[in-house]
């Protein structure tokens, strides 16, 4: 992989790994003020959930392509 590519790659990460971490604050403080807006948890765990998923995925690729 280019290194060009790889630092892309890079970048992308630190932002997803910002947004991963927002929705997990999030998620939190919505357990905090329990019970009220519990109805927003299902929809922000899943936002974490995917965000999570994303990037552990991105992590690999990179971990791959520089191994």
């Amino acid at each position: 992989m280019e290194p060009a590519a790889l630092e892309e790659l890079k970048t992308q990460s630190k932002k997803l790994s910002a947004r991963a971490t927002s929705l997990k604050m999030a998620l939190h403080d919505l357990a905090e003020e329990l019970p009220a807006g519990w109805q927003k948890i299902p929809e922000v765990a899943a936002q974490a959930f995917e965000a999570y998923k994303a990037l552990d995925e991105l992590r690999k690729r990179i971990a791959l392509a520089t191994a």
